[in-house]
């Protein structure tokens, strides 16, 4: 009998193929994009959950929120349960002229890390939906049944931030009851270099918007008196950080904890490569590179950031000479262990509204916040991801951190009473999630695959209760 490791392998086309068919759905979650879709989204990953083996699929809502997608193969008495989530809703394609293919008609190129597969939603995090199919598939196909119990949970809103998740643990708490998680969402180290992300970043969210005026003037007629919206709100946002870029918020750094010498000789193992490192950011060769901490990368991981995502007064393509009515921006601080949202969000709220100049008006709204989380990563759960991941990809795993939020993880930690969570991914630096030309290395994704197949068998082996 062929194992399922190896017979993954040889079917692994079939799996890519089942990739093509989910991303060739366009399942933005956002607000303005076709619900329709959003439905189309749920019921072809519940057609794929099936058609691998999946047993009492169904498709779950909360009010009036995307639909979750839940299918179990629970055939291995005594041995533990094993939660798999991935999530197939999406980002809205962006600037579709900057596409080299169309965002939702899946496209296989050759690139200069081997062939990859580009269109929306491949890496983030389509492509993990067909890890956890492909994996369980393996076995059933290879004669065999899985080695462990498996639950799979696809959601529908976490790119939107997952605001209906608290409700849905709630409504299905007994449903959703397992031993560990495995969650498909982070990225590994490099092209062809697995990792296991033991730490996430969170996230505050806030707009802030300044009022000169009752409406918009000439600024040849009224502009030396009047006070200009945009000039004021730059002069707030450039005042959120210092000459480096470190948050300059008062009472923002409060709570971070410095560095342990442990901590810091970690990081320092951890090989960085700056020249790479720009190469894959697109930094434009003049930018300095801002450096806090032992490494860039314990400063991306350990460290929090300030962000500023947008600003719009009036726009590009209708800029004129004017002195606009109003100026608005949008701000993100990521946060790290020990840091409230609540509090972080409150003190970046009066420090804005204390430095906007000549008094102007200033309104800001919140967007409620997420936590940081770090694992714990002692135990059977990651004793057996090391051993596949390595026998997956053929070399060894790096435990890094991430500095990203996934809102999914912490809540669901909690509720199931601290279980390890097992965060690894599809993602590899060049994948551009979020951004135009996202896309997936396919053989990555074969040995990410083949990697959990190992897993499931690894954790049965080791389990204890």
């Amino acid at each position: 009998m062929e194992q399922p490791a190896e017979l993954l392998k040889k079917n692994f086309k079939s799996h890519l193929e089942d990739l093509m068919t989910l991303v060739r759905v366009p399942s933005v979650s956002f607000p303005g994009f076709p619900e329709k879709e959003m439905i189309r989204g749920a019921e072809s990953v519940a057609a794929l959950l099936k058609k691998r083996g999946l047993e009492n699929v169904q498709i779950l809502r909360i009010g009036s929120g995307n639909p979750y997608v839940y299918g179990e193969r629970l055939k291995a008495p005594g041995k533990p349960t094993v939660l798999l989530y991935a999530h197939y809703d999406v980002q809205p394609p962006g600037r579709e002229e900057l596409w080299k293919s169309p965002a939702f008609e899946p496209t296989l190129t050759e690139s200069p890390q081997g062939q990859r597969l580009f269109g929306r939603g491949t890496a983030d995090d389509k492509g993990g939906v067909v890890m956890h199919t492909a994996a369980i598939s393996s076995y059933l196909e290879a004669g065999q049944e899985v080695p462990v119990n498996v639950k799979v949970l696809i959601e529908g809103e976490e790119e939107i931030g997952s605001s209906n998740l608290e409700a849905f643990i709630a409504a299905h708490r007994k449903m959703l009851d397992a031993d560990v998680m495995v969650l498909t969402d982070t990225n590994n180290f490099d092209c062809g270099v697995p990792a296991i992300t033991v730490s996430l970043r969170g996230i505050v969210a806030m707009e802030v918007e300044v009022r000169a005026l009752t409406k918009t003037v000439h600024s040849g007629m009224w502009s030396g008196p009047v006070p200009d919206p945009v000039m004021a709100l730059s002069k707030m946002l450039a005042s959120l950080v210092d000459s480096n870029g470190r948050i300059a918020v008062p009472g923002v750094m409060r709570e971070v904890r410095p560095f342990s010498k442990e901590e810091a000789q970690e990081f320092k193992r951890i090989p960085f490569d700056e020249a790479e490192f720009r190469k894959q950011s697109g930094m434009v060769p003049s930018a300095t590179l801002l450096q806090d901490g032992p490494s860039p990368l314990a400063q991306l991981w350990r460290m929090p950031s300030l962000t500023i995502n947008a600003i719009q007064a009036s726009s590009r393509k209708m800029a004129s000479n004017i002195i606009n009515d109003t100026a608005w921006a949008r701000i993100t601080i990521r946060l790290v262990p020990d840091m409230n949202p609540e509090t972080v969000s409150k003190e970046l709220a009066l420090y804005l509204k204390s430095r906007c100049p000549w008094g102007l008006e200033v309104e800001t709204k919140g967007h409620g916040g997420g936590e940081a989380w770090a694992a714990d990563v002692k135990g059977p759960a990651f004793e057996a991801v090391e051993v596949a991941l390595k026998k997956g990809y053929g070399v060894a795993p790096y435990k890094i951190g991430c500095g990203g939020s996934i809102g999914f993880v912490k809540p669901f930690a909690d509720a199931l009473g601290g279980a390890p969570a097992i965060l690894i991914g599809v993602e590899d630096p060049y994948t551009n999630a979020h951004g135009e030309n996202e896309s997936i290395l396919v053989g990555d994704l074969e040995k990410s695959c083949v990697s959990e197949c190992h897993f499931f068998s690894e954790l049965a082996a080791r389990w204890k209760k």
